[in-house]
């Protein structure tokens, strides 16, 4: 782990700074090891600190990485870090500038009176987050693998006649059940005419015959997140669903079969929505192709019509593309993937032959 700091102090190196203030939870949980909810982590060119409350001091001794020291403060957070700044001779000193509120920065340049100067160093962490080690895909794979086993125990028990929301309550009953630390996002959880709602939290809408439903869910593994779509049918589909179904299949399988490292975003985008174009439902495909995964459920890097970044070695991603036809309902098929070695590695097993549950 002392890689990942190394990668970040070679970055306040190049923008000529002596150490980086660090609050922001997933930025955090990345560079420490530490999962509690507050803390103010310094991570400077030769040493590193976690400062912590009372609450979470003995957590803290238990998480974080070795060559981090845990201090707890007594004063405040300020008065704690203001020592150490003048201790360890650090002038100037980067905060994310992405995720510190006005008045947080406004309390740093006031309370750090023994700094030269607080530099935005915007979402620099963010940015090494993309590019996985082997221990974070190996993780998430585990993740992956759970949701996997969530999916083939909620087909099971779906039948016609439930609300959505007892699907719902059944989905992190079974997530937890299995060892997940919880949910990575709400589940989504939409059915017949609902389903046409990409975002579709669970409602008490009632299942019955010719749904589609739509179950859009993930779980937090070991810190890291998975995230999984596949839709069903309740009772045989009508023609115009079956072949929707059809069509988002063969636009996510072109992709996985056609992505290599080295293609764009925004390409790789293009191989799906151009089959759902050219199936007439163009305008119903309203959403990226994918996002990244890691310790949050959307990272870098983006798979849109929009997005510039180049997919490499290292990224984990997901493949999401699907049509949505409002009055009629919707469908979407997701797997999530990486790139290992130069080759595509799909993380996601559970079926996508068109699944009826009578």
């Amino acid at each position: 782990m002392e890689y990942r700091i190394q990668k970040l102090r070679d970055k306040l190196k190049e923008n000529n700074l002596d150490a980086a203030i660090v609050t922001g939870r997933p930025n955090t949980l990345w560079l420490s090891g530490f999962t509690g909810s507050t803390s103010y982590l310094l991570i400077g060119l030769n040493k590193s600190y976690l400062i912590v409350d009372f609450r979470y001091t003995i957590q803290a001794k238990q998480q974080v990485f070795k060559g981090i020291e845990v201090i707890q403060y007594e004063d405040s957070f300020f008065t704690t870090l203001n020592t150490l700044i003048s201790q360890d001779n650090i002038k100037n000193i980067g905060f994310e500038g992405n995720i510190v509120s006005y008045k947080e920065y406004l309390d740093l340049k006031e309370k750090l009176t023994n700094a030269k100067s607080l530099e935005n160093i915007g979402d620099t962490i963010e940015k090494l987050r993309i590019i996985k080690d082997r221990d974070e895909i190996g993780r998430i794979q585990e993740a992956v693998l759970l949701g996997d086993k969530v999916f083939d125990r909620i087909v099971n028990f779906i039948k016609p006649g439930m609300k959505e929301t007892e699907i719902a309550a059944e989905l992190e009953y079974i997530m937890r059940k299995l060892g997940a630390e919880g949910p990575s996002f709400q589940s989504i959880v939409a059915a017949g005419a609902r389903s046409a709602m990409c975002h579709g939290t669970a409602s008490d809408y009632v299942l019955k015959k010719g749904d589609a439903l739509v179950l859009d869910f993930g779980v937090i593994y070991r810190n890291y997140c998975s995230d999984m779509t596949r839709t069903i049918f309740i009772g045989e589909p009508e023609k115009e669903p079956k072949e929707i179904y059809q069509t988002v299949k063969e636009a996510q399988q072109a992709v996985l079969d056609t992505i290599k490292p080295g293609i764009s975003g925004y390409e790789a985008d293009k191989i799906a929505r151009d089959i759902i174009k050219k199936a007439g439902y163009g305008d119903n495909f309203g959403h990226g192709l994918g996002h990244g995964v890691g310790i949050e459920i959307h990272e870098a890097p983006r798979l849109s019509i929009k997005s510039k970044d180049i997919l490499t070695d290292g990224m984990v991603f997901s493949v999401e593309p699907g049509i949505y036809v409002e009055g009629l309902g919707g469908v979407r098929i997701e797997d999530m993937v990486a790139f290992v070695d130069g080759k595509l590695k799909n993380f996601t097993t559970s079926t996508k032959e068109l699944i009826v549950v009578n």
